[in-house]
């Protein structure tokens, strides 16, 4: 099982925003990564408290991620951090390791990890 992590910014609370957005950094992730659908167990959402408009875990379903279990949770409301930021843990099982998992921070975000960032 590998573990590959994620996270983007929005730039308004509201449904369409957050599940596009999602939707978005979740196709990086599986691009950069070259992962199927099939390969993924579970998927951890987190959303910053001003981001209540919608479910981030809604957006996986439209990628026909039926299977996966998936959670959403609301991040630690600490001073100063970044604010609308959706974070993204995803674990997978294939047959082989990746040999370089590649951590996608999109937007804003790139700011929380750029010793990670590799697009």
């Amino acid at each position: 099982m590998q573990a590959i992590r994620g996270a983007i910014t929005v730039d308004r609370n509201e449904k369409e925003e957050i599940l596009r957005r999602t939707e978005f950094l979740l196709k990086e992730m599986l691009a950069a990564n070259q992962i199927e659908l099939g390969e993924i167990i579970s998927i951890i959402f987190t959303a910053t408290p001003d981001l209540n408009a919608a479910f981030p875990a809604a957006a996986a379903r439209t990628l026909g991620l039926t299977e996966a279990a998936l959670l959403d949770a609301v991040e630690i409301d600490v001073p100063g951090a970044l604010p609308r930021t959706i974070r993204v843990l995803m674990f997978i099982d294939r047959p082989h390791a990746l040999t370089k998992v590649r951590h996608v921070y999109l937007g804003e975000a790139k700011k929380l990890r750029p010793d990670l960032v590799c697009r």
